[in-house]
């Protein structure tokens, strides 16, 4: 009855008995009411205020809309009027109802006639002018009786006046409860606590005593109360916890990088002790089987001459038995040296590394469990039988081994010629695994800008096959990173036409990009991770799930092996602020990340850029040994050297405007060339020669009557490909106009159609344009294809747990930037909790204003670092086939701890130098939703903007939906706005929970602020629920985001 409408009253109580007993309950000490009764002469119960009148006096501090008035004037009633206005209307004052009249104190519809025995009113009581009745003073109040002050004329300590019209009248007891600031007066003062209504003491030394104190409030240990003390300063654990965390940032500063390089370095130790045992073991046993083999020899030859001597039947066996080799040769095996038998052949096989590798597989003991079955194919499935490969040590002795014996194996066949290396993939068929194959023919393939209907590419057709390495090659402008793209079905705001086969099916490329491995021409590399993490981690996400770790230990190794990357593979990658390992080494990083998941094809674009000559034979050899695998290679090259260039199988010659010169083998290249009159300058470089004739600096010889512009033309002639029209006309010299608009992929008319074009017209195709663009790029995001690769790759879950290990590490390294955060998560509690003071008549509201928009701000700026920094890594993980979902949910995982940490960190200095009255548990709970929150807003901002808009954007968030939360006013529109920020929420939260500690003489202070901001005490739960939820959507909005609006 406290209130002056439902929803008032709803906004007032949360616990209605509880609030109402902390007001009213006054069991403990009713010694105030014994007193009134015996001053009344045992007429108390005929003067205090029914429920009606109680009532009618609350609600004057409302409009009829449940807004707080700034007045409390009552209005009249049939007891104070106009015409009837006894002494008992006065402030301080009540009347009596008289002993007939009967009186229901629960009676709340009809006010009593009470105008008999006006006196004034009780100690512990207030009477309000306007009405004849007594009301308990809540507790928390202090309520004597009042004296007059003879040199201003007010009753003190209150603030009304006698009337002036009558002398007889004294000053009588309190006359007001209302909020805090209008009256000050009734409420228990700071430093003193009231246990009732009509006594004041003072606090104590150790303890304080806060306005509308009913008991004193032991302070904590080292917090600062002298005697009267209105609140406690805990200033000295803030400082104490600041001193104490400070230390530790710096410690974590300055050693985090030694604790990680150490923890590298013990497992670098390990990997080098494995390294040592098998090339030690290796070595040995060499040496052994060496020895063996001279004293087989010697053997052999005295049993040879024995046998020729004595025995005829014995030298009868040797024709059948030579046979064999000549049948090996037959059959394009290694050549073997003949030594007059036919058993040495074979035991020279088993004499070289091989066999020593096969003896210590068949005696396991005598090696600490270095039990491999290195020759046998289903190793590849099944983990060898005896003591297991679980071990860090024993999987890198298992890679080396098998390095150790391919290493063997390429030294008996180092004198083979270059071609002859086939026969060599023969005998290490064992140790690699067959691959899925792809062959790609392409034919007529031609690519058009839509909108603007220009030809990016026109008329190519050819053939890429397994097993081969094809060089594309061509001047700028050639369209050499667009063939590749059209290779891998990516050519967004495009027009493609022509067929594209896939091993003879009309299939989308898209349906095998588990087994395609794309390497950008910007080395897309994690610079925070190692060489090794960085293909380790490619390896793991992109291999056969059912393949052995074991397995994919000896394909790392092996890639880094053949990329030369052994010195540099515990090295950090590097970034722009960090240095690490040099360019030419981040390239092969690049290259090997996509070596590691055993393509079968390989698409490079200008792997060799930036690389010096030997680094890029380096490359070419391992791309070659890619190819003997069966892989198909094609890549982009700007004019390689010579040695590079006799390197490739195939070349593929682009001319401006997408046109195809030459396709082709190498080895035959030249001599197309001069079959046209084209005719290679001694010492010049092939490729050179012929992009410089392509580009205009070379001018062709007039006399064959050939120009750049025909090239195109009498390749397509040559191989009986179908020419276009305007095409033809370019090499029977009809329109040298058309035909240069055509090597660019327009014809003459359009060509003068768009110089007409007005520059409306040009803006609407470039918007035309862009919307196509962008229309492709979702539906190709969209819409996925089958999946044909025969290649089952780790689940959402697997990878999720590879993600959550790779970012764990990422954020160890660095830590440095996490110390940062939280050190300006520090200062800036210090700075607000010492600057935004709580008020009591606001509840704190102002600091935790600040507190919403600096925490907003400053965590969102935070959370931007975890998808704004890495989206091409993210495209190029996703392009490759890994889980969107996995990368999402690891980078919202590792961010939770920051979820979970930073409200501690603000808090530890907010709390105690602001020291509101709301417990730290409740400040914490709404800190974590608010983080929660704002990160998932960060997501979104993040993955849609570019760094520089996502910071801005997260900087005006905050303050604009803070500036729209807290305006009041009668607009609907606003009013609907600001029910729907987060800001809003957060800061009902903060209030709330701080409001709810206010309670017996502040439930009317209480009331009121509640009021103007438009809470109640009961969404302090839901407001919590709604911060989480927004928290969610915004991580299932930003997921959508990141998998649909994805740049190429």
């Amino acid at each position: 009855m406290l209130a002056g409408s439902s929803d008032s009253n709803n906004i007032v109580f949360s616990r209605r008995e509880t609030d109402w007993n902390a007001a009213f309950n006054f069991s403990k000490n009713p010694k105030f009411l014994s007193e009134c009764a015996r001053s009344t002469k045992g007429d108390m119960m005929k003067r205090v205020c029914t429920a009606a009148e109680v009532k009618f006096y609350f609600s004057s501090f409302y409009q009829s809309g449940g807004e707080a008035k700034k007045s409390s004037f009552l209005k009249p009633n049939k007891n104070c009027n106009l015409t009837s206005w006894v002494s008992g209307c006065e402030p301080g004052w009540a009347c009596s109802a008289g002993k007939q009249q009967k009186i229901n104190l629960k009676n709340s519809t009809e006010i009593p006639y009470r105008v008999q025995n006006c006196s004034a009113c009780c100690e512990g009581f207030f009477c309000p002018r306007g009405i004849t009745c007594m009301i308990p003073c809540p507790l928390g109040a202090y309520c004597p009786l009042a004296s007059l002050n003879t040199s201003t004329g007010v009753c003190d300590p209150y603030r009304y006046q006698l009337p002036p019209d009558n002398p007889d009248h004294t000053c009588g007891g309190a006359d007001t409860w209302a909020d805090v600031m209008s009256s000050s007066e009734v409420f228990c003062s700071g430093g003193s606590y009231c246990p009732s209504t009509i006594q004041k003491i003072p606090c104590s030394k150790g303890h304080y005593c806060r306005t509308g104190s009913t008991s004193e409030l032991l302070c904590f240990r080292f917090a600062t109360c002298n005697p009267k003390s209105a609140n406690q300063n805990i200033t000295a654990y803030g400082l104490m916890l600041f001193a104490g965390l400070g230390f530790l940032i710096v410690i974590i500063y300055n050693c985090s990088d030694q604790v990680i390089a150490t923890r590298e370095k013990k497992k670098e130790l390990s990997r080098e002790k494995a390294v040592q045992s098998v090339r030690e073991t290796a070595q040995a046993r060499e040496k052994w089987t060496s020895a063996k083999e001279i004293a087989k020899k010697h053997a052999i030859g005295l049993q040879t001459s024995f046998s020729r001597t004595f025995s005829r039947r014995k030298s009868l066996k040797h024709p059948a038995s030579q046979a064999k080799p000549a049948a090996a040769d037959a059959a394009g095996l290694p050549p073997t040296v003949s030594t007059g038998t036919s058993q040495q052949p074979q035991k020279k096989e088993k004499g070289n590394l091989t066999k020593m590798l096969h003896e210590i597989e068949d005696n396991p003991e005598s090696h600490e469990g270095f039990n491999i079955d290195i020759g046998d194919k289903q190793g590849k499935k099944n983990p060898p039988k005896g003591k297991q490969l679980h071990t860090q040590s024993q999987m890198f002795r298992y890679a080396y081994g098998q390095i150790e014996k391919e290493k063997a194996l390429q030294e008996q066949n180092k004198n083979l010629t270059f071609s002859g290396v086939i026969s060599m993939a023969n005998e290490v068929d064992e140790l690699i695994r067959k691959r899925f194959t792809i062959e790609i023919v392409f034919k007529d393939l031609t690519i058009t800008l839509k909108g603007k209907n220009i030809h990016l590419m026109r008329s190519v057709s050819g053939k890429l096959s397994p097993g081969r390495v094809s060089a594309v090659m061509g001047p700028s402008g050639a369209g050499k990173t667009t063939f590749l793209s059209a290779l891998t079905g990516k050519a967004p705001g495009c027009v493609m036409t022509g067929s594209v086969q896939i091993n003879g099916k009309d299939e989308s490329i898209q349906a095998y990009k588990k087994i395609i491995g794309f390497v950008p021409q910007d080395d897309i590399v994690h610079g925070n991770l190692t060489v090794a993490e960085n293909l380790w981690f490619s390896a793991r996400c992109r291999l056969p799930a059912d393949l052995a770790k074991p397995e994919k230990v000896l394909v790392v190794e092996r890639v880094i092996e053949s990329l030369g990357l052994q010195a540099v593979r515990d090295s950090l990658v590097g970034t722009v602020e960090k240095r690490g390992i040099s360019g030419g080494q981040r390239k092969r990083v690049n290259v090997g990340l996509e070596m590691v998941m055993e393509p079968s094809l390989l698409i490079l674009d200008e792997p060799t850029s930036g690389l010096d000559s030997s680094s890029s034979q380096l490359l070419l050899r391992a791309l070659r040994r890619e190819a003997l695998e069966g892989v198909n290679i094609c890549m982009v090259v700007h004019q390689p050297s010579y040695t590079l260039y006799r390197m490739f199988d195939d070349l593929i010659l682009l001319a401006k405007g997408g046109l195809t010169v030459y396709h082709g083998p190498v080895k035959k290249a030249e001599e197309y060339f001069a079959g046209l009159g084209i005719n290679l300058p001694d010492r010049a470089n092939p490729p050179d020669y012929f992009i410089d004739i392509l580009e205009g600096i070379t001018k062709l010889n007039t006399g064959t009557g050939l120009t750049v512009k025909q090239l195109p033309v009498r390749w397509m002639l040559h191989n009986g490909y179908s020419v276009p029209m305007d095409m033809l006309n370019s090499i029977e010299g009809m329109s040298g106009k058309s035909g240069e608009s055509s090597s660019h992929g327009g014809s003459s008319a359009h060509a003068t159609g768009s110089e007409q074009n007005s520059f409306a017209g040009e803006l609407w195709q470039d918007v035309k344009c862009s919307v196509e663009t962008k229309k492709d790029r979702l539906q190709h995001n969209i819409f996925k294809s089958a999946d044909l690769s025969e290649r089952t790759t780790p689940g959402v879950f697997t990878q999720y747990r590879y993600y959550l290990g790779r970012l764990l590490k990422q954020r160890l390294r660095e830590v440095r930037t996490q110390v940062v955060d939280y050190l300006i998560l520090l200062l800036a509690g210090i700075c607000l909790g010492t600057l935004a003071e709580v008020s009591d008549e606001t509840f704190g509201a102002m600091g935790y204003t600040y507190t919403v928009i600096g925490v907003s701000l400053l965590c969102k700026i935070a959370a931007l670092r975890s998808f704004g920094l890495d989206k091409l890594h993210y495209w190029r993980e996703r392009s490759s086939g890994m889980s969107s979902l996995a990368y999402f949910l690891a980078k919202d995982t590792i961010d939770h701890f920051n979820t979970v940490i930073k409200p501690l960190v603000y808090l530890s200095m907010f709390y105690f130098f602001n020291n509101p009255r709301s417990s730290v548990y409740d400040n914490y709970f709404v800190l974590v939703c608010l983080v929660y929150c704002v990160t998932g807003i960060a997501y979104i901002l993040s993955i849609l903007f570019d760094p520089g808009q996502a910071q801005l954007w997260s900087v005006l968030l905050p303050v604009v939906l803070t500036l729209i939360a807290t305006q009041g006013g009668d607009s609907k529109t606003v009013d609907f706005i600001g029910d729907l920020c987060y800001t809003k929420w957060a800061l009902e939260a903060f209030v709330v929970s701080n409001a709810k500690m206010y309670s017996g003489v502040w439930v009317i202070t209480r009331c009121g602020s509640l009021l103007q901001y438009g809470y109640a005490l009961k969404n302090f739960g839901r407001c919590l629920v709604l911060l989480v939820l927004t928290g969610i959507l915004s991580r299932i909005v930003a997921f959508f985001c990141m998998v649909t609006f994805q740049k190429r």
